[in-house]
């Protein structure tokens, strides 16, 4: 029976991403709705049951996605639009974890660092939902370029800032600079490991596809590389998505020491090498949303209403600010900027962080623990919704939009 579902699972993907390109409708939405189909709702599966399997697979997710990603970016697309990239994504969070900190302080009466700590948890954007539905509106490049690194860097904010604000909770006190440290080096040495991962990869590669059944080698190093710098203490996640770039950029990396070193030229990947990875993408993509829909727990009203309210105060921060610094922006962008907002995979790991502080130290260190994580779980939920109902609702304008532009 699990071998029936799988496979079906599959085809129900290719249906769904049919429906889309005809009707605009999500087919993460569908996705998710199986998980919770056989989920929460019928309990045949339970996320017990995944065992480590799941947390694998919504990594495994992460990484192929974001390394994907940077294949099908431009180089200097990236450098023509990376100031902007910056404010959005720095203006985004920092507004967005203040909303949300003040609306659960004041409303749901948390104390300011558990306030800021679910604030930081929800700030930043999912590069699993928002880079595959992104690729399949066809956007522009500027709007693809920054909504793909915006998704990478939100996940280091998240990140650096919800671990800082752990630790500030158990010692009695946060240190800024040392977030901002933090932040600035897990950027810049994951950058450093995937450019230099990526020129060597792509100076072997003539070698390596001599090699028999050597298509997977590529991602076996992204693997590797990914697993090496997340022990570095730095951030996979842009090392993934640098790697890459240089993979599909090889002509913007070419050193002369490599000339010295007796290799050819960097090669770039070929077609069927692509495809291939793409296809394995939409394969993970399939199960992460239902991985994702069995995982949403609905034991309790009051963490639901309370994550469907912050998910709406999120949208809302976002449409005023992509209003204010997008004036110059088509109304096409502006409108996709608004509404590529959804949480996932980070947000659903560091929710439950607090809580297993508690479990360990025995007694409770970190107030509303449990609250903070089933509260993150439904925003997760409200704002994938959301975010599939926006672009539904919009599809008529963005398809227009679209006509205008081509």
């Amino acid at each position: 029976m699990t071998y029936i579902v799988l496979g079906l699972l599959i085809f129900c993907a290719h249906l769904f991403s049919a429906w889309f390109s005809r009707r605009r409708i999500p087919d993460v939405l569908f996705l998710m709705l199986i998980g919770i189909l056989i989920g929460p709702a019928t309990g045949w599966v339970v996320p017990e049951y995944l065992g480590k399997v799941g947390p694998v697979l919504a990594s495994l997710t992460l990484l192929f996605i974001l390394f994907d990603s940077g294949i099908d970016m431009r180089l200097d697309t990236v450098r023509q639009y990376w100031s902007g990239v910056v404010q959005v994504t720095l203006l985004s969070f920092v507004l967005s974890m203040t909303g949300v900190a003040m609306f659960c302080h004041w409303l749901l009466y948390f104390n300011w660092q558990s306030a800021l700590m679910l604030g930081a948890m929800v700030s930043g954007t999912a590069a699993a939902i928002v880079i595959p539905l992104v690729k399949q509106l066809k956007v522009s490049d500027k709007t693809r370029v920054t909504l793909t690194l915006e998704s990478a860097i939100s996940g280091i904010l998240c990140i650096v800032i919800s671990l800082a604000l752990i630790e500030g909770y158990k010692l009695g006190n946060v240190s800024v600079w040392l977030m901002v440290g933090r932040v600035f080096s897990s950027i810049l040495m994951a950058l450093i490991v995937g450019v230099v991962g990526g020129i060597v990869w792509a100076s072997f590669m003539e070698k390596i596809r001599k090699l028999q059944n050597s298509m997977f080698l590529t991602p076996a190093f992204v693997f590797v590389l990914y697993g090496v710098t997340e022990l570095l203490g730095y951030s996979g996640a842009i090392a993934a998505l640098t790697f890459g770039l240089v993979l599909g950029n090889p002509e913007y990396f070419e050193m002369p020491f490599l000339k010295k070193l007796k290799l050819k030229d960097m090669a770039p990947l070929e077609e069927r090498e692509t495809s291939f990875y793409k296809e394995f993408v939409f394969i993970l993509k399939t199960y992460f949303f239902v991985y994702i829909g069995i995982c949403i727990p609905f034991t309790n009203i009051w963490p639901l209403a309370y994550g469907a309210m912050i998910a709406i105060v999120l949208f809302a921060i976002r449409f005023v600010l992509v209003k204010w610094v997008g004036k110059n922006n088509t109304p096409f962008d502006r409108l996709t900027v608004s509404i590529m907002i959804p949480k996932g995979l980070v947000s659903a790991v560091l929710a439950s962080m607090p809580e297993q502080v508690n479990i360990a130290a025995g007694y409770e260190i970190i107030h509303n623990a449990t609250m903070i994580k089933d509260v993150t779980y439904a925003v997760i939920f409200f704002s994938i919704i959301i975010c599939s109902i926006l672009v539904l609702i919009s599809s008529k304008h963005l398809v227009k939009d679209q006509l205008e532009i081509e």
